[in-house]
């Protein structure tokens, strides 16, 4: 058995979707997410982390 042969054949473009957000997310869930990485900024920097 060749490695051509063995190769799955798959459609040349695929979309795989992981869960993850969508393109257009709104701001809401950006505001979000950068006050989420500064309040662990702010722990890991009171707990003496850094």
């Amino acid at each position: 058995m060749t490695a051509d042969s063995a190769a799955p054949t798959a459609p040349a473009r695929t979309l795989v979707r992981t869960g993850g957000p969508e393109d257009g997310s709104s701001w809401l869930e950006h505001v979000l997410g950068w006050t989420l990485v500064v309040v662990v900024a702010m722990f890991v920097t009171q707990v003496g982390w850094l």
